[in-house]
């Protein structure tokens, strides 16, 4: 059974930075990894997705900010986030995806399975 577990939020001053991580664990084939996030009150949004082949994929109000990586020996996906804005400050998921059906890595709902979240807070 696939595992995701998410790490490393917490709480910043604008300008800030942050590493979340996501331990999966598992044999499945993930063909697709994506970090999303959620604010109260907002939709869930996809932020940065990682393809199979290294591609990967930004919501415009993070890029140039964040990069999504990944450690294959250690089966952990990355999101570093640099210059935090109070903007930023949502719940933040891992989720990865068997296959997407449609081709669109910001679709939450193309993603099979899901981390727990973690709480990432700027403050100006």
């Amino acid at each position: 059974q696939v595992q995701l577990v998410e790490s490393g939020g917490g709480s910043v001053q604008a300008g800030g930075s942050l590493r979340l991580s996501c331990a999966a664990s598992g044999y499945t084939y993930l063909y697709y990894m994506g970090w999303f996030r959620q604010a109260p009150g907002q939709e869930r949004e996809g932020v940065a997705g990682l393809d199979s082949d290294g591609s990967t994929s930004y919501a415009d109000p993070v890029k140039g900010r964040f990069t999504i990586s990944q450690d294959n020996a250690k089966n952990t996906l990355y999101l570093q986030m640099n210059s935090l804005q109070p903007e930023d400050t949502a719940m933040y998921y891992c989720a990865a995806a068997v296959d997407l059906w449609d081709g669109n890595w910001s679709d939450q709902y193309e993603y099979n399975y899901w981390g727990q979240g973690t709480q990432v807070t700027v403050s100006s």
